[in-house]
């Protein structure tokens, strides 16, 4: 299960980065604490905030991928991490000496949301060369893993310290721990790093789209992406409704609901990561058993019983994420993966202002049950069709044809791809 952290440079990128998550739940939290402060509680400015922060990933994610693949990737993460860690600051700063306002947090949202766009393509693409093919599943599972237990601390503890210190000291001491990431980005050995293959000439956005509209294989995994985030992946919106207007609990049990989601989400992180192989199927029949579940979450009776059926929820939920996330690095060569990952972040974050506003008009229309049933009932529909689909193209083009990607490593892509000198350019080892 912890086989990725046998490899150096691996557990510090895994330290740096359980540090850094925790830092940046407690920067949502606080975040989210001040802008209601200076807007005087207003819903309205709050949804502002965050729809800034997300507009990044819609703009630059693909623009993001494509400088991953131009130039060293622990660089670039380097300068990212960098970037993100003074805004912090910075923000903390204004903050502590009464100078913030509701436009500033704006800016800075936004501004956090640009380095944000750059830096996430490029991580998911670099863990690929600390460890290599083998252990990519279980190192990309153990960052989901790291991710959800820093959901469960970061939170708790930014409500502390906002109570205790205010929300400016929780932007400086998430500032500062970005050094923590950057010291362990700059002590990795770069003898121990797996060799990539760098595309030689230009490196254009264009190429790498190409690259993945020719393997159907890739295009399902992501179209199964975008829908399941679309879709499915709304419940901090949807849980919030069912708490009040359907249990009439407060916000101490709905933030119950929330850990109760948050641990199956760790559970599901920690057993993708005793998997080996990720084969299509499991990223296709994922994407299915998570709509399965969480129309049966819209059904729960009680209080109790969602409480008792959102674990299972975040485990389908995390199986279908680290699932396709290894799915999509695993089959694609390292002069691409940096711009196949922003494709990726692309369609799974870009899908969230078109989905959460239908499923919310949903609740309000027809009941808070109708968000979980309804977006349930389109993700596992969705998802089948596009299995179905995918399975009759095959047939009409034939099983495709294998090559060799990176050293080792057997990609199975279309046979056009392997002739089109614009999906495949010259590569030259680095």
């Amino acid at each position: 299960m912890f086989r990725a952290l046998e490899v150096r440079n691996y557990r510090l990128y895994f330290g740096g980065q359980v540090l850094s998550n925790a830092g940046t739940w407690m920067q949502r939290v606080a975040q989210d604490w001040l802008v209601l402060d200076l807007s005087g509680s207003s819903g309205v400015a709050l949804g502002i905030t965050t729809g800034l922060q997300f507009l990044p990933y819609l703009l630059f994610s693909l623009w993001g991928g494509t400088l991953a693949d131009r130039i060293p990737r622990r660089k670039l993460l380097v300068v990212t991490q960098a970037v993100m860690g003074l805004l912090a600051i910075l923000l903390g700063v204004l903050a502590l000496a009464g100078l913030a306002t509701v436009g500033i947090v704006y800016l800075m949202a936004f501004a956090l949301g640009v380095a944000s766009a750059f830096d996430n393509p490029a991580r998911q693409a670099f863990v690929n060369e600390i460890v290599g093919k083998d252990s990519l599943p279980n190192a990309i599972a153990l960052n989901s893993a790291s991710f959800n237990l820093a959901r469960l601390v970061g939170p708790a503890l930014a409500g502390v310290l906002v109570a205790v210190l205010g929300s400016g000291w929780v932007f400086v001491l998430n500032g500062l721990s970005f050094a923590v990431t950057i010291a362990a980005l700059l002590a990795m050995r770069t003898s121990e790093l797996r060799p990539q293959r760098r595309q030689e000439g230009s490196v254009r956005l264009r190429q790498g789209l190409a690259y993945v509209r020719r393997n159907s294989d890739m295009v399902l995994a992501l179209c199964l992406a975008f829908v399941v985030a679309t879709f499915g992946l709304n419940y901090q919106m949807t849980m919030a409704l069912m708490a009040r207007l359907e249990y009439g609990v407060g916000a101490e049990a709905f933030g119950l609901m929330s850990t109760a989601l948050a641990l199956g989400a760790l559970a599901g992180s920690l057993l993708a990561a005793r998997r080996v192989h990720v084969p299509l199927r499991l990223v296709v029949a994922s994407a299915v058993v998570f709509g399965c579940v969480e129309i049966v979450v819209g059904f729960a009776p009680t209080y109790a019983s969602i409480l008792l059926l959102l674990p299972f929820a975040g485990i389908t939920a995390m199986t279908f994420t680290t699932s396709v996330q290894t799915y999509l690095q695993s089959r694609s060569e390292g002069w691409v993966r940096g711009r196949v990952m922003g494709i990726y972040t692309l369609v799974f974050f870009g899908g969230t202002p078109i989905g959460a506003p239908v499923i919310g008009w949903a609740a309000e229309a027809f009941g808070p049950r109708s968000g979980l049933i309804g977006g349930g009932v389109l993700t596992a529909f969705f998802s089948a069709l596009a299995a179905v689909v995918y399975r009759r193209h095959r047939r009409a083009r034939g099983s495709g044809a294998e090559i060799v990607g990176e050293p080792g490593t057997v990609v199975r892509v279309d046979a056009r791809t392997v002739l089109d000198p614009v999906a495949q350019p010259p590569t030259t080892p680095i």
